[in-house]
């Protein structure tokens, strides 16, 4: 169980009820709320308030030991009305994660707008993913840290041909396809690679995440100045794969 509990413990204390005032969850997470029957057209209103839920306990809780039954107890609605919203937990949790994924393709979105050599909108990409990593830390690690992938997703993988972009758990895949095309990019403008387009996305990829997660899992180590390491693995990233002069 502890392996799939979020280990930086002080984050999660500091930033769990933070999460849960702002999102209008101030209740208690271990007593039920009063089950009400939504409005017609308010389904969104009850899916919104299953995933915060679910959130919660599966960071403070962990996944494996958080139930269906225990989300809609928290919810303030039967099991058989929460199926209604989410087939199964792994529904939840790739919901979940299509949320950070849409968070990210929306900061990829930003940069395309801006007036970028293909070379710097990848640096500025990897500079947003990682700032984004460690200023939505709980979100990020039950994203990409908890272990937790749901079978389907982690045999279909990110291959951009292997999806239907308005599918559930397609977001990752999106997002992925997106860097590629930032690499595609930087060969036509002139640029070579040292590894073909999609090994070099994936090893931007785990190089930046290797960094995120060194940070997020012991935030009290006392490592060197982290703007400089954030520099740095930038440096290493993008002058690995592509051949800077």
């Amino acid at each position: 169980m502890a392996a799939t509990m979020l280990n930086a413990g002080n984050l999660t204390l500091i930033t769990y009820q933070r999460s849960v005032n702002c999102q209008g969850m101030e209740r208690n997470l271990s007593t039920a709320s009063s089950g009400t029957r939504k409005r017609r057209g308010e389904g969104h209103t009850r899916r919104d308030e299953i995933l915060i839920a679910a959130k919660e306990l599966f960071l403070r809780e962990g996944y494996q030991a958080t139930t269906i039954r225990r989300i809609a107890e928290v919810v303030g609605v039967s099991a058989p009305a929460l199926y209604l919203y989410f087939k199964d937990k792994d529904a939840i949790l790739i919901a979940l994660c299509d949320q950070t994924f849409s968070s990210l393709i929306e900061l990829m979105d930003g940069l395309d707008k801006q007036a970028l050599t293909p070379l710097e909108r990848l640096r500025n990409c990897g500079a947003a993913y990682i700032r984004f990593a460690l200023e939505h830390p709980r979100e990020y690690w039950l994203t990409f840290m908890s272990g937790n992938t749901p079978a389907e997703i982690k045999k279909r993988g990110h291959k951009p041909e292997a999806f239907d972009p308005d599918e559930p758990g397609s977001k990752g895949a999106v997002a992925f396809a997106r860097l590629m095309g930032t690499f595609r990019d930087i060969e036509n403008s002139g640029f070579q690679l040292n590894y073909p387009v999609e090994t070099a996305a994936e090893l931007v990829w785990m190089s930046l995440h290797g960094l995120v997660a060194a940070l997020i899992n012991n935030p009290e180590f006392p490592w060197t100045k982290r703007d400089a390491l954030i520099e740095g693995m930038l440096d290493l990233a993008v002058r690995g794969v592509v051949k800077v002069p």
